[in-house]
């Protein structure tokens, strides 16, 4: 049996964070990975979607050239075929980087391609070869949800997987499932041309939760393509297409893009022989402060743990994971950062801090500013739509959370983020310097209405500006 002194399962976004960090200190190690390389972001996620959506928002602004005196946008057509080559382009150079700065410097040896499986807590066994370990990071990564019934589509059935195989898109699609990926790719389609018809079996959309941010972006969205929320949608393959229903109706489509949400790669790997109590979605019991499962030399990051499962959180969690492996047993709890999270839809949405239904509105200012007539930048750029709900806690006048459906809200909801991680006050934010004309003049309002609700009239004009020391 070969020994290490680490073993890495997985060459995502945790793996390859904890590589970097190891690599420095040994050679003992070993990284073991079934499937590609180069990170579900880079490869299947984030970043092909994002060049997607580059495009599609290029050949939708034609619609709004005439508003601004532009002629000649109805002589405008898309190549798909070109759009899909370029987005594999970016895919490819993305993949390729990933590889070329980690796992492609690895001496013979250090990597392994397979599917490695827990024979004890302590050892794995991939393509035949069992490996003892010191420390282990499982860091498997997650893989697409499609229901078992829908796999008899074949070919027609698409996820985020695979879409960006394609050569050109169907004519008519549905997008089932409308979080932050359904919604993504549901418009960029769209926007492109293809008829999309979107469906939700829960009442809101993009992973909002604040009532009226929620309402907003469903009224947005509707706009755009029609979509039916509340309850799951039946499919089923008739002939050369597929047949979607719901309670509204029976939709026939080209093909089905499923964006369920993804499940962890827990499944294969054996985590029964770790020898502690399994869920009933077969996760171990881990403290998401330090990664480790039980007490034992054993830490689960990203997507994997399905705890946050986003590049950036996979990447602190593959921090938190090595530097405990590497201590151990001397383990650290670390603080998780601000959540936070982003949906590159137009406009953009944007949630960070205490979810709504964390909150305990007693306890709680929920203040809603709308940007319709109300930001003059937004207005004359033609984009006065959305609403910035934004939360503070009453007893320490904290800013505490929010959502943002709004133009460019992917920058302003780092800006809030990081406000809530600095733990700032209201009053604190509101005596940031804010330039005009500019979109930050509609966060300054929805700022100043918390301030109107926590503070006294006095208490704002006494803090809002401070003397010189």
């Amino acid at each position: 049996m070969r020994h290490v002194k680490y073993i890495i399962l997985g060459a995502g976004s945790s793996g390859l964070t904890a590589l970097g960090r190891i690599r420095h200190e040994t050679d003992d190690f070993v990284m073991i990975n079934g499937g590609a390389f180069g990170t579900t972001c880079a490869r299947v996620g984030c970043m092909p979607s994002k060049a997607l959506i580059h495009c599609a928002e290029h050949f939708h602004a034609r619609k709004h050239f005439y508003d601004f005196g532009i002629d000649g946008a109805d002589g405008l057509s898309v190549d798909l075929a070109a759009v899909m080559k370029r987005v594999r382009a970016f895919r490819d150079r993305f993949t390729s980087g990933v590889q070329a700065g980690s796992t492609d410097t690895l001496k013979e040896g250090q990597l392994i391609k397979g599917y490695a499986k827990f024979v004890s807590p302590d050892t794995v066994e991939v393509n035949g070869e069992q490996i003892q370990g010191e420390r282990i990071i499982i860091a498997t990564g997650s893989r697409p949800v499609v229901p078992e019934p829908w796999k008899a589509l074949g070919n027609k059935l698409m996820t985020s997987d695979d879409l960006f195989e394609l050569e050109t898109l169907p004519k008519r699609i549905a997008v089932i499932g409308l979080g932050i990926i359904g919604l993504e790719i549901g418009q960029a389609l769209s926007r492109l041309g293809v008829e999309v018809i979107g469906f939700e079996m829960s009442d809101t959309i993009g992973g909002l939760n604040s009532p009226k941010a929620s309402r907003q972006a469903i009224k947005l969205i509707s706009k755009e393509f029609p979509i039916y929320l509340g309850e799951p949608a039946q499919v089923e393959a008739s002939g050369d297409s597929v047949k979607v229903t719901v309670s509204s109706g029976c939709f026939e489509v080209d093909a089905v893009f499923a964006s369920l949400g993804r499940r962890p790669n827990i499944d294969t790997i054996g985590l029964e022989k770790l020898g502690v109590e399994l869920d009933e979605k077969g996760m171990p019991s881990f403290n998401i402060n330090t990664m480790q499962i039980s007490d034992l030399p054993v830490f689960i990051a990203g997507d994997v743990n399905a705890f946050r499962p986003i590049l950036h959180e996979a990447g602190h969690e593959g921090k938190i994971a090595v530097n405990n492996a590497m201590a151990y047993p001397d383990v650290t709890a670390y603080r998780r950062k601000t959540p936070l999270g982003i949906a590159f839809i137009d406009p953009q949405i944007g949630f960070f801090g205490t979810s709504y239904p964390e909150l305990d509105l007693d306890e709680t200012v929920v203040v809603d500013f709308k940007l319709e007539r109300n930001n003059g930048r937004a207005i004359v750029m033609g984009e006065d739509k959305g609403v910035i709900s934004l939360y503070a806690d009453k007893a320490s006048k904290q800013l505490i959370g929010g959502e943002l459906i709004m133009p460019h809200a992917e920058h302003f909801t780092h800006l809030l983020t990081w406000a809530v991680e600095q733990k700032l006050e209201v009053l604190e934010l509101l005596r940031m310097p804010y330039y005009h004309p500019v979109l930050e003049e509609a966060i300054e309002s929805a700022i100043r209405l918390l301030a109107d609700a926590l503070y006294s009239t006095e208490e704002i004009d006494a803090l809002e500006i401070l003397p010189s020391k």
